[in-house]
């Protein structure tokens, strides 16, 4: 079994992690109904892409 030769540092170990933080998702506006959405996907309000219907939105009956 392998077992560190040194104990890592704080420094080491807190620069390795650096890379680990999450990053915020760019949310835009749908240019058809204004709510947030993902670039690059249908909008899942109403189902518009580029400009034309995509899918047909969900209605809440």
């Amino acid at each position: 079994m392998a077992v560190p030769k040194k104990k890592t540092s704080k420094s080491v170990r807190n620069m390795r992690r650096s890379h680990h933080a999450l990053k915020a998702t760019n949310a835009v506006e749908c240019p058809n109904c204004g709510e947030p959405k993902l670039p690059h996907h249908v909008c899942a309000a109403c189902g518009h892409y580029n400009g034309r219907v995509a899918v047909t939105a969900k209605t809440s009956d």
